[in-house]
């Protein structure tokens, strides 16, 4: 079965800036679209960054388009999230998701993803 593990996270004041990482096993992670939620205490997961199987296009929340990037390297097993001028409500637990059908597009929908890791916790401070 697939296993994700995310990285990355930390402690941050607001304007800097992080980058998150997630590998894959279990799986043949280049042929699946992956993505990036997080979730604050009492608030529900979101979605704030997808990627199709072949990072041909991507998705982002409102919130953090222009300020996050997300990428992969297939040859790697890697996907990114590269997080840029961050602030305050940017902090959540991130995590990243696998979809359930290969060779798909960048979806916003959790209902499409059918492995989750453990997530990782972001802390942006003023």
């Amino acid at each position: 079965q697939a296993q994700l593990v995310e990285s990355g996270g930390g402690l941050v004041q607001a304007g800097e800036s992080l980058r998150l990482s997630c590998t894959a096993t279990g799986v043949t992670f280049s042929r699946y679209a992956m993505g990036w939620f997080r979730q604050a205490p009492g608030k529900e997961r979101t979605m704030i960054a997808a990627i199709a199987w072949n990072g041909l296009n991507t998705v982002y929340a409102d919130s953090v388009k222009g300020r996050f990037t997300v990428s992969r390297d297939n040859a790697a097993n890697l996907l990114y999230l590269q997080m840029m001028n961050l602030r305050p409500e940017d902090t959540a637990v991130y995590y990243c998701a696998k979809a359930r059908h290969p060779f798909g597009v960048a979806s916003r929908y959790p209902t499409d993803f059918g492995s989750w890791g453990q997530g990782t916790q972001v802390t942006v401070s003023s």
